[in-house]
């Protein structure tokens, strides 16, 4: 009878899986979870395959998603984890806080975004509120989102001008590559630039960084 009580009290915990792909932050996350009395870590991965895999074999009841992950980014693991289970519940877990990055983690079905210089108490927090069903944004997450709310978002396209662009790639190589004219490639750079406030392709450029457009 005391086996059985302590098996239904582990299965009722709320189970937790980490992909993240360092190591010390895994372990500290993994005290963190395993020292609450109301969670358990069910599993750990260092890549979004790797997770993938795992989650086929044992699911979890919150997933949480680092974003820079060695093969594919947390967001697309989290859109393919979402395609084989339309349930699961994910907070993505990211050293940066940028705009592009935090958009599309929301609208591919993020239930929150968390920094990871969130205090493992607030961190905790978040787990409980999001196996309960809710969505978690903190307060300076919320204020990005809205200082660029009614901004007319990049397309896909000119996002992709944008790289070729922080590549140091002039209009004549962006067209080659994109397989487009550079006339067209002008027309977007035009959009870019009123979009995002610019008035030259350095501006333009130091912007898309800042919001998380492009990396270096």
């Amino acid at each position: 009878m005391r086996e059985r009580g302590r098996n239904e009290c582990m299965s009722q915990r709320i189970s937790v899986f980490s992909v993240d792909n360092h190591p010390l932050l895994r372990g500290g996350l993994a005290a963190v979870i395993n020292a609450q009395p109301d969670m358990r870590l069910t599993g750990q991965a260092s890549t979004g395959c790797e997770a993938i895999r795992s989650l086929r074999k044992n699911k979890a009841d919150v997933i949480v998603m680092d974003v820079a992950l060695p093969d594919m980014s947390g967001i697309d693991t989290m859109i393919a984890i979402h395609a084989e289970f339309p349930d699961a519940r994910c907070i993505i877990f990211s050293t940066f806080g940028y705009e592009n990055d935090i958009r599309r983690a929301l609208a591919a079905g993020a239930q929150a975004y968390l920094l990871k210089t969130t205090p493992p108490s607030e961190l905790v927090d978040v787990i409980r509120q999001v196996h309960a069903g809710n969505k978690r944004i903190p307060l300076p997450i919320a204020v990005q989102l809205a200082e660029h709310y009614s901004d007319e978002p990049l397309s896909r396209r000119e996002v992709e001008v944008l790289r070729h662009l922080a590549d140091g790639k002039g209009n004549r190589d962006i067209a080659s590559k994109l397989f487009i004219t550079e006339e067209t490639v002008k027309a977007h750079m035009k959009h870019i630039f009123g979009k995002l406030g610019a008035i030259d392709r350095t501006q333009a450029l130091v912007i898309a960084l800042r919001r998380g457009f492009v990396q270096l």
